[in-house]
């Protein structure tokens, strides 16, 4: 019987909720919650262990919590390692690529997660490892964890794994010599999916070409002495309350501050809530993020006409491309009704 280990977070490891997002690694001999049911449907393989991390601790510490981790599973005796599945879960989806990644390299086993789409792990990680395409939340855990399950049988067995939408993961853009069963030759194919094309009926492309979002360049301001300026940015600064309660990583929220008569961002009234850097620098001058020292002095020696006297901020880290369109959506309309003529975009 070969064996197995999976990770979990704090959520699905039944620690605890947000609460307990700080809980720090820790590994359990046999199966604890989401690993019983990965235990019950894996042929060949028994889950020997199961790793438990909160997603704060790990995004806030990952070297860390690797390094735990990798020092959990040195005397230990596995043949493939599992995470997840993470859902829509961006902390998460990041938790579970990252300790995949680093156990696939030291270790040489097969790793296998599981992520919805829109998760930001899903393009961070797709191509190191398989990433099982997923449902957005828990109520897909048994359908889920069961395309997991059927994966690592076949690597468990040793069987040669078929295309990734054959499989059920994200392609991880490599190419392999396949031999077809009805043998017929590129030509032949392309004219009929030439044809099919003419003839407006349906067909699938051997190349799939990816899509991506293409944003035309704006028309520059053509007087900077007579315009607007604000800022906006993904760096995760805030009144050290948080008022607009912004997550960490993996934003929903943003907020706008009012800096109107002010010359600078002063350490201690605002702070940075971002959980991707170490905020020491931030914290003690949190205009190394959103300079408004600079924008100010701008103002003043006329290089540009005005400040806007509001800022505006989200953090970045793990936000979903959905999450962060519609948070734009919604910022560019307060900009519109200030009247900016442009826009600082400042991160990390």
């Amino acid at each position: 019987m070969k064996k197995a280990i999976l990770y979990l977070n704090q959520f699905f490891g039944q620690v605890g909720g947000e609460d307990k997002a700080d809980f720090e690694p820790e590994i359990i001999n046999g199966q604890v919650g989401a690993a019983m049911m990965l235990n019950g449907v894996l042929e060949g393989a028994e889950v020997t262990h199961t790793i438990i991390c909160g997603d704060n601790f790990m995004g806030t510490y990952k070297d860390e919590a690797i390094r735990r981790i990798m020092g959990f599973l040195e005397d230990k005796e596995f043949d493939i390692f599992l995470a997840g599945p993470a859902f829509q879960a961006g902390r998460y989806g990041v938790a579970c690529g990252e300790i995949c990644k680093a156990v696939k390299e030291k270790y040489n086993v097969p790793v296998v997660t599981s992520m919805h789409v829109e998760n930001p792990g899903v393009q961070m990680f797709k191509k190191d490892m398989y990433v099982m395409i997923g449902g957005n939340n828990a109520g897909r855990m048994r359908q889920d964890m069961g395309a997991m399950a059927k994966l690592a049988n076949k690597l468990i067995a040793g069987e040669k794994t078929g295309p990734a939408d054959a499989e059920g993961f994200f392609p991880r853009g490599k190419r392999h010599q396949h031999w077809r069963e009805d043998g017929k030759p590129a030509s032949e194919r392309a004219v009929e999916m030439l044809l099919k094309k003419l003839n407006g009926e349906e067909f699938q492309t051997e190349l799939p070409i990816p899509k991506s979002d293409r944003v035309d360049i704006a028309a520059p301001i053509e007087d900077l002495s007579k315009a607007t300026i604000a800022f906006v940015t993904t760096g995760g600064i805030v009144p050290v309350e948080n008022p607009d309660r912004i997550q960490s990583a993996s934003a929903t929220r943003w907020g706008m501050y009012n800096v109107d008569g002010m010359g600078r961002l002063e350490g201690g009234v605002y702070k940075t809530i971002h959980a991707g850097f170490d905020p020491a620098a931030a914290d003690s001058d949190p205009n190394v993020i959103v300079p408004i020292d600079a924008l100010k002095a701008y103002e003043q020696e006329g290089k540009i006409g005005r400040a806007h006297e509001y800022f505006y901020s989200t953090v970045g880290t793990g936000t979903t491309e959905a999450e962060a369109a519609r948070m734009a959506k919604e910022i560019v309309v307060k900009l519109k009704e200030g009247g900016v003529d442009g826009v600082i975009m400042t991160s990390t």
